[in-house]
Protein backbone atom coordinates (compact mmCIF):
# COMPACT_ATOMS: atom_id res chain seq x y z
CA UNK A 1 0.00 0.00 0.00
CA UNK A 2 1.36 3.38 -1.35
CA UNK A 3 0.81 6.13 1.69
CA UNK A 4 0.17 9.45 0.96
CA UNK A 5 -0.22 12.64 1.70
CA UNK A 6 -1.61 16.09 -0.17
CA UNK A 7 -0.69 19.68 0.30
CA UNK A 8 -2.79 22.04 -1.22
CA UNK A 9 -4.00 25.78 0.24
CA UNK A 10 -7.14 25.04 -2.58
CA UNK A 11 -9.77 23.17 -0.35
CA UNK A 12 -11.61 21.71 -3.74
CA UNK A 13 -8.17 20.66 -4.65
CA UNK A 14 -7.75 18.43 -2.04
CA UNK A 15 -11.36 17.33 -2.25
CA UNK A 16 -10.27 15.96 -5.77
CA UNK A 17 -7.31 14.13 -4.57
CA UNK A 18 -9.30 12.65 -1.93
CA UNK A 19 -12.08 10.91 -4.25
CA UNK A 20 -9.30 9.62 -6.33
CA UNK A 21 -7.02 8.18 -3.93
CA UNK A 22 -10.54 6.36 -2.52
CA UNK A 23 -11.05 4.98 -6.23
CA UNK A 24 -8.01 3.41 -6.03
CA UNK A 25 -7.54 0.56 -4.21
CA UNK A 26 -3.47 0.94 -3.59
CA UNK A 27 -3.22 4.01 -2.19
CA UNK A 28 -3.70 5.13 0.69
CA UNK A 29 -4.26 9.16 1.67
CA UNK A 30 -3.57 10.11 5.17
CA UNK A 31 -3.85 13.60 5.73
CA UNK A 32 -4.73 16.26 3.75
CA UNK A 33 -2.71 20.42 4.51
CA UNK A 34 -3.45 23.14 3.56
CA UNK A 35 -0.95 24.56 5.61
CA UNK A 36 2.91 23.56 4.93
CA UNK A 37 4.50 23.96 8.28
CA UNK A 38 1.82 21.73 9.73
CA UNK A 39 2.23 19.00 6.85
CA UNK A 40 6.36 19.45 7.92
CA UNK A 41 5.80 18.29 11.45
CA UNK A 42 3.83 15.88 10.14
CA UNK A 43 6.01 14.46 7.72
CA UNK A 44 8.88 14.88 10.49
CA UNK A 45 6.83 12.07 12.46
CA UNK A 46 5.46 9.24 10.73
CA UNK A 47 6.64 7.30 7.53
CA UNK A 48 5.41 8.75 3.78
CA UNK A 49 6.00 7.27 0.67
CA UNK A 50 4.91 10.43 -1.32
CA UNK A 51 3.78 13.95 -1.05
CA UNK A 52 1.18 15.34 -3.70
CA UNK A 53 2.37 18.72 -3.82
CA UNK A 54 0.47 21.84 -4.83
CA UNK A 55 3.39 24.74 -5.88
CA UNK A 56 1.66 28.28 -6.00
CA UNK A 57 1.54 28.19 -2.27
CA UNK A 58 1.39 30.86 0.10
CA UNK A 59 4.96 32.48 1.79
CA UNK A 60 6.73 29.51 -0.01
CA UNK A 61 6.04 27.55 -3.09
CA UNK A 62 6.15 23.74 -3.20
CA UNK A 63 9.64 23.33 -5.17
CA UNK A 64 11.11 24.91 -2.21
CA UNK A 65 9.62 22.95 0.54
CA UNK A 66 10.29 20.45 -1.17
CA UNK A 67 14.03 20.93 -1.10
CA UNK A 68 13.73 21.57 2.89
CA UNK A 69 12.50 18.17 3.77
CA UNK A 70 15.15 16.05 5.35
CA UNK A 71 13.47 12.50 4.45
CA UNK A 72 13.77 10.44 1.61
CA UNK A 73 10.43 11.41 0.33
CA UNK A 74 8.91 10.76 -3.11
CA UNK A 75 6.91 14.10 -4.72
CA UNK A 76 4.34 14.47 -7.15
CA UNK A 77 3.85 18.38 -8.14
CA UNK A 78 -0.10 19.28 -8.77
CA UNK A 79 -0.29 22.91 -9.93
CA UNK A 80 -2.50 24.95 -12.66
CA UNK A 81 0.81 26.28 -13.79
CA UNK A 82 3.34 24.94 -16.71
CA UNK A 83 5.94 26.82 -16.06
CA UNK A 84 7.83 24.78 -12.65
CA UNK A 85 7.58 21.51 -14.94
CA UNK A 86 11.59 21.66 -15.77
CA UNK A 87 12.60 22.42 -12.42
CA UNK A 88 10.04 19.92 -10.93
CA UNK A 89 11.56 17.16 -12.83
CA UNK A 90 14.84 18.43 -12.11
CA UNK A 91 14.32 17.74 -8.43
CA UNK A 92 13.32 14.26 -9.86
CA UNK A 93 9.67 14.31 -9.21
CA UNK A 94 7.71 11.04 -9.89
CA UNK A 95 4.89 13.30 -12.23
CA UNK A 96 4.14 16.94 -12.89
CA UNK A 97 0.21 16.91 -12.63
CA UNK A 98 -1.11 19.91 -14.69
CA UNK A 99 -4.96 20.64 -12.79
CA UNK A 100 -7.28 20.06 -13.34
CA UNK A 101 -6.55 16.39 -14.55
CA UNK A 102 -8.21 13.49 -15.10
CA UNK A 103 -8.88 10.44 -12.89
CA UNK A 104 -7.37 8.59 -15.66
CA UNK A 105 -4.13 10.42 -15.51
CA UNK A 106 -3.72 10.34 -11.60
CA UNK A 107 -4.02 6.54 -11.76
CA UNK A 108 -0.96 6.76 -13.98
CA UNK A 109 0.60 8.73 -10.95
CA UNK A 110 -0.10 6.18 -9.10
CA UNK A 111 1.30 3.37 -11.71
CA UNK A 112 4.63 5.26 -11.64
CA UNK A 113 4.74 5.37 -7.57
CA UNK A 114 4.09 1.36 -7.46
CA UNK A 115 7.25 0.92 -9.95
CA UNK A 116 9.50 3.23 -7.88
CA UNK A 117 8.47 1.68 -4.79
CA UNK A 118 8.89 -2.00 -6.06
CA UNK A 119 12.19 -1.37 -7.43
CA UNK A 120 13.42 0.30 -3.98
CA UNK A 121 12.07 -2.82 -2.10
CA UNK A 122 13.92 -5.23 -4.43
CA UNK A 123 17.48 -3.16 -4.69
CA UNK A 124 18.46 0.19 -2.21
CA UNK A 125 16.40 -1.20 1.12
CA UNK A 126 17.55 -5.03 0.56
CA UNK A 127 21.30 -3.84 0.70
CA UNK A 128 21.14 0.23 2.22
CA UNK A 129 19.10 2.33 4.53
CA UNK A 130 18.28 5.69 1.89
CA UNK A 131 17.96 8.64 4.18
CA UNK A 132 17.77 12.51 4.01
CA UNK A 133 20.36 14.51 5.92
CA UNK A 134 22.19 18.01 5.31
CA UNK A 135 20.02 18.51 2.29
CA UNK A 136 21.07 15.28 0.61
CA UNK A 137 19.95 11.35 0.00
CA UNK A 138 22.02 9.34 1.61
CA UNK A 139 22.58 5.53 0.77
CA UNK A 140 23.95 3.62 3.96
CA UNK A 141 25.30 0.17 3.25
CA UNK A 142 23.75 -2.16 6.05
CA UNK A 143 27.12 -3.57 6.67
CA UNK A 144 28.77 -0.80 7.72
CA UNK A 145 25.95 0.58 10.29
CA UNK A 146 27.47 0.36 14.13
CA UNK A 147 24.45 1.55 15.34
CA UNK A 148 21.25 4.34 15.37
CA UNK A 149 20.54 6.76 18.12
CA UNK A 150 17.68 8.63 19.03
CA UNK A 151 17.70 12.75 19.50
CA UNK A 152 14.49 14.16 19.86
CA UNK A 153 13.30 14.52 16.50
CA UNK A 154 16.43 13.33 15.38
CA UNK A 155 18.45 10.37 14.82
CA UNK A 156 22.35 9.64 14.61
CA UNK A 157 23.72 7.11 12.77
CA UNK A 158 27.13 5.64 13.59
CA UNK A 159 28.78 4.58 10.55
CA UNK A 160 32.24 2.25 10.58
CA UNK A 161 35.02 4.37 8.98
CA UNK A 162 32.54 7.20 7.93
CA UNK A 163 31.12 10.21 9.72
CA UNK A 164 28.19 10.08 11.89
CA UNK A 165 24.82 11.05 9.93
CA UNK A 166 22.40 13.15 11.55
CA UNK A 167 18.82 13.20 10.05
CA UNK A 168 15.77 14.60 11.30
CA UNK A 169 13.43 11.44 11.31
CA UNK A 170 11.79 9.11 13.69
CA UNK A 171 13.29 5.71 15.43
CA UNK A 172 9.79 4.11 13.58
CA UNK A 173 10.37 5.62 10.67
CA UNK A 174 13.77 3.86 10.44
CA UNK A 175 13.35 0.95 11.81
CA UNK A 176 10.65 0.41 9.09
CA UNK A 177 13.08 0.37 6.42
CA UNK A 178 15.88 -1.78 8.55
CA UNK A 179 15.26 -5.51 7.52
CA UNK A 180 14.01 -7.77 10.60
CA UNK A 181 16.72 -10.47 10.42
CA UNK A 182 19.21 -8.02 10.62
CA UNK A 183 18.73 -4.87 12.81
CA UNK A 184 16.97 -5.06 16.52
CA UNK A 185 15.38 -2.32 18.80
CA UNK A 186 17.23 -2.80 22.09
CA UNK A 187 15.88 0.38 24.14
CA UNK A 188 13.46 3.48 22.80
CA UNK A 189 16.71 5.16 22.21
CA UNK A 190 18.84 2.41 20.34
CA UNK A 191 18.89 0.39 17.22
CA UNK A 192 21.46 -2.30 16.25
CA UNK A 193 22.47 -4.51 13.65
CA UNK A 194 22.31 -8.50 15.33
CA UNK A 195 25.65 -9.20 13.76
CA UNK A 196 27.43 -6.67 15.92
CA UNK A 197 26.23 -8.13 19.26
CA UNK A 198 29.43 -9.76 21.29
CA UNK A 199 27.48 -9.79 24.48
CA UNK A 200 24.33 -9.42 26.46
CA UNK A 201 23.49 -8.92 29.79
CA UNK A 202 20.22 -8.17 31.70
CA UNK A 203 20.89 -4.72 31.27
CA UNK A 204 23.34 -4.10 28.15
CA UNK A 205 24.55 -4.74 24.25
CA UNK A 206 28.19 -5.06 24.02
CA UNK A 207 28.57 -3.99 20.53
CA UNK A 208 32.48 -4.51 19.79
CA UNK A 209 33.54 -2.69 23.25
CA UNK A 210 30.65 0.14 22.78
CA UNK A 211 28.26 -1.02 26.09
CA UNK A 212 24.32 0.42 25.04
CA UNK A 213 21.61 -0.09 27.59
CA UNK A 214 18.25 -2.82 26.65
CA UNK A 215 14.90 -1.62 27.72
CA UNK A 216 13.05 -3.57 30.09
CA UNK A 217 9.92 -3.15 26.92
CA UNK A 218 12.53 -4.78 24.32
CA UNK A 219 14.35 -7.08 26.85
CA UNK A 220 12.03 -10.18 25.86
CA UNK A 221 12.21 -9.56 22.01
CA UNK A 222 15.67 -9.22 22.32
CA UNK A 223 16.02 -12.63 24.63
CA UNK A 224 13.25 -14.19 21.91
CA UNK A 225 15.77 -13.18 18.98
CA UNK A 226 19.14 -14.38 20.80
CA UNK A 227 17.77 -17.96 21.78
CA UNK A 228 17.11 -18.71 18.19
Amino acid sequence: MIKAIAIDDEPLALQVLEVYCNSIPNISLLKTFSNLSNAKKYLNKFPVDVVFLDIEMPNINGIDFYKSLNKNIKVIFTTAYDQYAVEGFNLNAIDYLLKPFSIERFTESVGRIEKIKHIDNNTQENTHLSIRADYKLHRIPFETILYIEAMDDYVKIYIQDEKTIVARATMKGVLEKLPKNIFVRIHKSYIIPISNIKQVNSYEVNLNYILLPIGNSYKKELEKLLSV
